[in-house]
């Protein structure tokens, strides 16, 4: 998805929506994501389950919305989705992420393993649009779309799981700290040079 892609709703449909995101969120640092129902969510937005389907196939497809729409605020708060691509603009992704997926363990009451794996599908995928949107701006940098592509692949997956793998470790470096150890791993990913002046802790 492009990182500044929105849908189109009128906003009486939008308002409802954002009932329903709403009263998940609240929900959410409660019960656990496992421990959720639709009822749970309609009787705290207000709104009938008949009104809920209308929006959402399922819980999980509001989970993948809220985790989504949650991930590219944080994008849009930063402008990493108005910038062009600098390794001072991939270092702020690296603590976007790391502080994003920290907040989110902190705010749900349990750490189910198929909450994880759907928050972590739909964060590769905003970090990988985002990234390849900033690689398209770099021209003559790769061969072809394909390349690019599969560099944006490489480095969403490279960037998710070592911040992941961030968040669990005993004795965490500060979050600035470790962008910069492990923007040299993100870079040869991307199957760029990591040797810039802004490289420089």
């Amino acid at each position: 998805m492009l990182p500044n892609s929105t849908e189109k709703l009128d906003p009486r449909t939008q308002r409802t929506r954002q009932l329903l995101l709403a009263a998940f969120s609240e929900l959410l640092p409660e019960k656990g994501f496992g421990g959720i129902t639709v009822n749970d969510v309609t009787e705290k937005a207000g709104v009938n389950r008949a009104t809920f389907y209308a929006h959402f196939a399922d819980k999980y497809a509001l989970l993948d919305t809220f985790i989504r729409e949650e991930f590219q605020g944080e994008i849009s708060r930063r402008t990493l989705n108005v910038c062009t691509f600098s390794m001072d603009n991939l270092r702020l992704l690296v603590i976007t992420i790391c502080e994003f997926i920290t907040r989110t363990h902190s705010n749900c009451a349990s750490h189910e393993g198929h909450f994880q794996s759907l928050m972590e599908a739909q964060i590769r995928e905003e970090i990988y649009g985002l990234l390849n949107h900033w690689l398209e701006g770099m021209d003559g940098s790769f061969e072809n779309e394909i390349v690019r592509q599969r560099a944006a692949t490489a480095a969403s997956w490279a960037l998710y799981g070592l911040a992941h793998q961030w968040t669990h470790e005993r004795q965490k470096s500060p979050p600035e700290q470790f962008a910069s150890e492990i923007l040299p791993l993100v870079a040869a990913n991307l199957g760029l040079s990591p040797i810039h002046e802004e490289m420089q802790p």
